[in-house]
Order: C-alpha cells, then sequence, then structure tokens
C-alpha cells in the first residue's frame, strides 16, 4: 500500500511531478524535475542542474516506463548546464503548453533570479520556446494553469521574493498573460508554501500548496476567493517509502474522483534534520499516487491506495 510508483533510474531525485494525457491516445505522460541526487556539488548544486524527466503509462497510471529527459528547453546562449525546475504541462488552444521554472547555470545558492518560461508543442516532444513571463518578481516557480469559469485562463505560481506566497495571473489565449495579484501569503503572514495546484472536483473548485508538512487545502465556488480547509497528506502512508510528507503535488481529476501524484524523500528525517537532506541517500526520492474524492464538501485523500491502481483508467 501507498508503495512508489515511479522512481527515476538515472539520478534517482524526481520530483515536481505533472501527468498530462497524449492526445488521440491511452498515453499517460508525466513530467518531473529530475534532481541530481548524487551529484558532487558544493552547497545546493545538487538541486539545480536538473532537466525534465518524462515516464510513461499505457495503461490509465497502473505502471510507468522511463522515456529520458526534454531536450531543447535551454534559452539561447546559456551553454553547458542549466536548471529546470516544476513544469506545468497543459493541452489548450489546440496545442500542449508548458510552464517551466528556469534557472542560467547551477548555481550553488538560493539567491539567484529565477523566471516562468513558456514553451509550447504540437506532440509533447518537440518543444518551442515562446519565452520568460513578466511577473511579480524576479524569482517566480512552480506555475499551475487552469481555465476558471470567467473565461480566462488563470496561472497561480510561487513568489519566492515576496515570503513564498502565491500569485496569479490571467490570460485569454494562453500566450498573452496580465500580472493579476497575491493570492495566498506567505511569509511572515502565513505559513510559507510553493506548488499551487488547482483542479475542480465534486462541485467545487480546489487548490492545494506544499507547506512542506503536508499539503494544505483551499476551496472555491469561482477560484477568485479561497477558504482553508486543513492539511492532507500530512500524516505517513502505510508503506514504508512513504512514511515522510507528501511533496509538490500535481492532480488529474477523473470523473468523480481525482489522482494526486506527489513526491517524497523516503530517506530523509525531514522532522529532526530541517535544513534540508543531509547527504545522497537522503536526497533521494519517489513518486506515489493518491486518490482525491469530495464528501460532504470536503476533500478527502486516500494515500494508502495499491501502486498498481490505474487511477485514470
Amino acid at each position: 500500500m501507498s508503495a512508489p510508483i515511479f522512481r527515476d533510474p538515472i539520478e534517482d531525485g524526481a520530483a515536481d511531478p505533472v501527468v498530462v494525457r497524449r492526445e488521440g491516445t491511452d498515453e499517460w505522460w508525466m513530467f518531473y524535475t529530475n534532481r541530481r541526487a548524487s551529484a558532487d556539488e558544493p552547497g545546493f548544486g545538487w538541486i539545480h542542474g536538473s532537466p525534465i524527466g518524462i515516464a510513461v503509462s499505457q495503461d490509465g497510471g497502473a505502471s510507468w516506463a522511463y522515456r529520458g529527459t526534454v531536450k531543447g528547453l535551454d534559452a539561447p546562449g546559456d551553454d553547458g548546464l542549466n536548471t529546470h525546475w516544476a513544469p506545468e504541462v497543459v493541452f489548450a488552444e489546440g496545442q500542449y503548453h508548458m510552464f517551466l521554472s528556469y534557472i542560467t547555470g547551477v548555481p550553488t545558492h538560493w539567491k539567484v533570479p529565477r523566471t516562468i518560461t513558456h514553451f509550447t508543442s504540437p506532440d509533447l516532444e518537440t518543444w518551442t520556446r515562446v519565452g520568460p513571463l513578466k511577473l511579480s518578481s524576479s524569482n517566480c516557480i512552480d506555475a499551475c494553469v487552469f481555465p476558471s469559469p470567467d473565461g480566462q485562463w488563470r496561472m497561480w505560481y510561487k513568489d519566492e521574493g515576496q515570503g513564498s506566497s502565491t500569485w496569479s495571473a490571467t490570460s485569454p489565449d494562453m500566450m498573452n498573460w496580465t500580472l493579476e495579484g497575491l493570492v495566498l501569503p506567505g511569509s511572515p503572514d502565513a505559513p510559507p508554501h510553493e506548488g499551487p495546484n488547482v483542479f475542480a472536483l465534486g462541485g467545487y473548485y480546489w487548490l492545494i500548496v506544499d507547506e512542506w508538512r503536508g499539503q494544505a487545502v483551499y476551496r472555491s465556488d469561482d477560484t477568485l476567493r479561497w477558504t482553508r480547509q486543513g492539511l492532507i497528506a500530512d500524516r505517513p502512508g502505510a508503506d514504508p517509502m512513504d512514511q515522510r510528507y507528501a511533496r509538490h503535488a500535481d492532480v488529474v481529476v477523473n470523473g468523480d474522483h481525482a489522482a494526486m501524484y506527489y513526491f517524497t524523500h523516503p530517506e530523509w528525517d525531514e522532522r529532526s534534520q530541517t535544513d534540508g537532506p543531509p547527504d545522497v541517500a537522503a536526497r533521494r526520492t519517489a513518486i506515489h499516487q493518491a486518490r482525491l474524492t469530495v464528501v460532504d464538501g470536503v476533500l478527502v485523500c486516500e494515500r494508502d491506495i495499491s501502486k498498481d491502481l490505474g487511477l485514470l483508467g
């Protein structure tokens, strides 16, 4: 129960998953941050220099096969290794869109500019760079895009430059984006967080964010005003590899339930080692799935489900 559904076979640092169906097929593609868990780098160099990994399922998410990494995402002139984080991939307006957290080079610390950069693709394999978005600061990452009932595409993202808060931007066509404003405050007014994800299930809209102690849940009738529910996936799963907090999740709705894809650090004692993973073993990660439903207006998370259960079937 709750065992990993996927681990990266090369770097063993799969994180920040997003899952999307390849149109016209039964394939589901998982894109993820491919952290270099065993990299011999000073400071936080190991968490940078990451490509975007791909895994593919042909059985509704019951099994996943590694498909390599995404090429061609570097900015012109950025030679050598660069950092690709937390992709958001959606099919809209007749093509696929990727919104990528992009950092030039392989910094060993956090105080460097980051941008959310837009790409398009006809097939999930070949990507064309549209360019970086101008948002609320020069430290924006973790985009999530969802169609709001007001007819706008809306993007939620983390602004690290403003207390690790969630902000939003809107677009009529997925190509032209306008900054909207603050959605959820970060420190010191509320818990800082990352990885916003928005979806519709059970008659409501839901926003989850990673507070590094589980996923915080907010509910809305319109994607504009949000009410906090509490935390999910903050308690350990039953499997020995799923004892840690559920981190940076993506949600795919399938009828009356949804699949939540998240990652853990199975070997990191995150409750006591709060400065980050202390060694290579603690850096390693695993992707898991959970089942979400809505019961009496409350989002319910079932973490202990079989890794072979195809929630997308």
